[in-house]
């Protein structure tokens, strides 16, 4: 433990943060110097890479995150891989940022989440919940020879909560502001709100998934061109199209934008499964794929209208859209256009980028949790009591 004592007493810490998300492209690795922590800490962006992966890498994650694939002798295998692979993104930033690995002084990997079952379900005769974010950290531990902080959203499940969202808690860190509301709409893989009352303590912070985010509109792209694209570039797909009614209408129905915060999803849903029944529908009502992209891209935008109609007790004066979503000029439109009153920026806008908005996250949580600081927010997981989540290897 001495040398966490050390760690904790150094004035500014340089610290990589590792995110791998639902869309499964590949790792983001930021490389941030970190000073302070808790309601104290700054954070100075040093250096941000993203490593594709490769398309029999992405079929691999996908398979195994399909809920019903794999086995042990590849989810073993797998974990090690992602493991090395994180290891090369953190070599990578370093690089980026002209920095020496040897000055590394810590590491904060979320990993690849594979599962994710918020919701008590029977098992071997029990309620269990479950989640398994894998990436093994021992192997980024030995190649940088400084502390990693893995698997964060165990320890929050364990004490009763959804085991996310996780990146609220930093986003108090670094965006609060005393006379201003501030929204922030991640669009990844899935959506998720974060909303900061103006002047607001932690525990004031609310925050849940919206939704799918890029995840279903992805789908239909890789779907309809065989593997030869992963995404619509820019919404221009969705421009050209017209949102279908009858299946926008069908699409609304979701009961996830029903139910009430706390409340997170993923692949488990939006996934394979979800987008057959759109496509079989779209195909029924004789769209083309413009039109059902163009539906889709609304859809993405109407459940974040819904959950801040619906779940937000103090609403945003401004709402901050990151991830990869806020470069589809299509979904910006639509969200500028649902969401009349509320000025929609970028992280862009702020001087901050929004590729690295996550990454940098999980840098701070690590930062946290080597700290001794809780770094959960039960307002937004539903835990019973604020706790430590990361798992430290020395």
């Amino acid at each position: 433990m001495g040398l966490l004592n050390a760690l904790e007493k150094k004035e500014t810490r340089l610290v990589i943060g590792l995110m791998s998300g639902t869309s499964a492209d590949g790792m983001d690795a930021v490389l941030a110097e970190i000073s302070g922590s808790g309601l104290g800490t700054k954070v100075r962006t040093l250096g941000f890479v993203s490593l594709p992966y490769s398309d029999p890498v992405r079929s691999e994650i996908l398979r195994l995150a399909s809920g019903d694939a794999g086995g042990s002798r590849d989810l073993a295998r797998f974990h090690f891989w992602l493991g090395q692979f994180s290891l090369e993104a953190c070599l990578a930033v370093c690089a980026a940022a002209g920095i020496s690995p040897a000055s590394i002084d810590l590491v904060g990997s979320h990993g690849q989440t594979l599962y994710h079952q918020p919701s008590a379900e029977t098992y071997l005769g029990r309620p269990v919940r479950a989640t398994l974010q894998l990436g093994e950290p021992s192997v980024i531990c030995e190649g940088l020879g400084c502390p990693v902080v893995s698997d964060f959203r165990v320890r929050d499940l364990a004490a009763g909560g959804q085991g996310a969202p996780l990146v609220p808690y930093a986003e108090y860190l670094l965006y609060r502001r005393e006379n201003e509301t501030v929204g922030l709409q991640n669009v990844g893989g899935i959506g998720n709100l974060t909303v900061l009352p103006a002047g607001g303590k932690p525990e004031d912070t609310f925050a849940f998934d919206t939704g799918p985010g890029n995840m279903v509109m992805d789908q239909i792209v890789e779907i309809a061109s065989g593997g030869a694209q992963r995404f619509d570039p820019d919404g221009s797909l969705a421009a050209a199209g017209a949102v279908s009614g009858p299946l926008l209408s069908f699409m609304l129905q979701d009961p996830y934008l029903k139910k009430k915060p706390p409340k997170t999803t993923g692949r488990e849903a939006y996934g394979v499964e979800y987008v057959a029944v759109l496509m079989a529908k779209s195909q029924e009502l004789g769209l083309s794929l413009e039109d059902l992209l163009a539906t889709a891209t609304r859809f993405t935008a109407e459940c974040v209208r819904a959950a801040v109609r619906d779940f937000c007790p103090v609403k945003p004066d401004c709402l901050v859209v990151g991830g990869g979503g806020c470069r589809n000029a299509a979904l910006m439109r639509d969200l500028r256009a649902l969401l009349l009153g509320i000025p929609v920026l970028t992280n862009e806008d702020l001087g901050l980028d929004s590729d690295a908005k996550e990454a940098v996250a999980f840098a701070v949580l690590a930062n946290e949790c080597v700290c001794g600081h809780a770094n959960n927010l039960v307002s937004v997981t539903g835990a019973s009591h604020p706790v430590v989540m990361g798992k430290i290897s020395i």
